[in-house]
């Protein structure tokens, strides 16, 4: 009995010592100890008061990219905030990104923009390829695609183009004449009416006048439509709802605007079915070279074919402007890039002075120049993807599904980790065989299902009018000491005008 007593005390103590030496070892070494699941709840980042205050008493909402520099910077790759009455986690890692965008599944949204799907239930609109979800996405995202992805395709709108390419080439003419130093004054809203004469062409098949001396009323008050509806978006999306009756003139004025851009592209699109009616009541064959075109051919209701065309006219203009505005503004400011790209130009072209979609594909600084602009000043600062389906690993995260997660291409962009200075501009780094970069470090137009739809289109108008602008002009900064910062207007675009000097070669 006492030899059992013995030996039930000597198991007690040894048990008693090992729980001691196992608990001392998770308090000296806490790196081998199953990590907890990490939820959203354990995601950093500021308070809602705290992030509110940066907004809009650090600047107003015109530096939300910064903050995404800011917010990485002090919560790490990962971190939420609350815009108003809407949670978003922030992605600001290549390979995160890569995480996300490889879990979005078979219908992804890109976000929720519930301001502009509470317009369209306001009105009774349809939504269209920016806004729809799920299977009605899908169709939309197919029918374009067949017309806007296929390179063959994009290639037929060549002509089209280069006819408003000639137009912007005499508007600019226009322009430096006007002054005695043969400056073009805020060149961002010259190449605003062009990206949308552009897309107008393609759309419509028609012109609407943007690259006129005098820009018809109808035109212009479309256009002012475009950027107040930008503008009032943003806080029109942190306020919540109830406020919109007590607070009215943000939502009355997003409501105004796109009550004008809908009534404006109607009536371009029942012009031209009306066209095509009495064509075929004449017994003539009917060639629809535009979308408009193609999207009536597919039996789609006439509501859904106005709110695509409408989604569409915005989608392709500022990608336009903004892309020309800051190559020539970064060229102007690199003389030696700029006659480089000249003389690439010059050679593939060998006198010939309208370009094809052909030649351009032969320029591969011209499409490094686009690149590195694109990577400085991505259009979109910071997409988003709202994973509806499953819930989101990011990192060591688990985020529930339906979670707003905003995807923040301007921090990966200028991030030291993947691009040398990357706050300079070095187009060169595209074409450095030895030189890679992370294929999401920098990703302008999206990737995947919910990747945009017109950028082909895009990049081709953007090559053939730096094409044709710098065998015309040499282009100078009207003062190489004022510098022009980027800001967020939902895009991003240049916090002052940019004003260039064209000298004619």
């Amino acid at each position: 009995m006492a030899q059992t007593l013995k030996l039930a005390h000597r198991s007690t103590s040894a048990f008693r010592n090992l729980t001691e030496a196992w608990a001392e070892s998770l308090l000296k070494s806490p790196e081998k100890v199953i990590k907890r699941h990490k939820s959203l709840a354990d995601v950093p980042g500021p308070s809602a008061i705290s992030f509110l205050a940066d907004i809009f008493l650090r600047g107003g909402l015109s530096r939300l990219h910064e903050l995404q520099l800011q917010g990485k910077a002090k919560y790490g790759p990962v971190w939420k905030a609350s815009f108003g009455p809407i949670l978003t986690v922030h992605v600001a890692d290549p390979a995160l990104i890569e995480q996300v965008l490889r879990q979005e599944g078979k219908h992804p949204i890109r976000s929720d923009l519930s301001s502009w799907k509470d317009y369209r239930q306001h009105r009774g609109h349809s939504y269209g390829l920016l806004t729809a979800e799920g299977e009605e996405w899908q169709q939309f995202r197919s029918i374009l695609g067949k017309h806007m992805l296929k390179p063959k395709e994009v290639e037929s709108y060549t002509g089209v183009l280069n006819d408003v390419v000639g137009d912007l080439i005499k508007k600019l003419n226009h322009q430096r004449r006007q002054n005695p130093n043969l400056i073009v004054k805020d060149i961002s809203s010259e190449f605003y009416k062009f990206g949308l004469e552009g897309i107008s062409s393609v759309l419509f098949e028609s012109r609407i006048g943007c690259l006129e001396t005098t820009v018809p009323k109808e035109t212009e008050k479309f256009i002012k439509s475009i950027n107040t509806m930008f503008v009032m978006t943003l806080l029109t999306m942190a306020m919540p709802k109830f406020l919109h009756k007590i607070f009215r003139k943000p939502w009355q004025k997003f409501c105004e605007s796109w009550d004008y851009m809908f009534a404006f592209a109607k009536g371009h699109i029942d012009k031209r079915m009306a066209d095509v009616a009495d064509k075929v009541a004449r017994g003539e064959k009917v060639e629809g070279k535009y979308l408009t075109y193609y999207l009536a051919q597919e039996k789609i209701p006439m509501k859904s074919v106005y709110s695509n065309v409408t989604e569409l006219l915005l989608a392709g203009v500022d990608t336009i402007s903004s892309t020309l505005s800051w190559s020539l503004y970064e060229l102007a400011r690199h003389p030696q890039i700029q006659a480089a790209l000249y003389k690439e130009i010059t050679s593939v072209l060998q006198g010939q002075e309208v370009p094809s979609a052909a030649d351009v594909a032969r320029m591969p600084l011209m499409k490094a120049v686009v690149k590195e602009v694109l990577r400085l000043y991505p259009v979109i600062p910071g997409n988003a993807r709202v994973i509806a389906d499953n819930d989101v690993q990011i990192g060591e995260y688990t985020i529930p599904k339906k979670t707003l997660i905003t995807l923040c291409h301007y921090a990966t962009s200028r991030d030291e980790k993947y691009f040398s200075n990357p706050n300079e501009f070095q187009p060169e780094r595209w074409l450095k065989k030895d030189e890679s970069h992370h294929p999401y470090a920098s990703i302008p137009f999206g990737f995947g299902k919910r990747s945009c739809i017109g950028r082909r289109i895009a990049e081709l108008e953007v090559y053939l009018a730096l094409s044709r602008i710098l065998t015309h002009f040499e282009v100078r900064p009207e003062c190489l000491e004022t510098v022009v910062k980027p800001m967020t207007r939902t895009l991003l675009v240049p916090d002052r005008e940019i004003n260039l000097q064209f000298l004619e070669r």
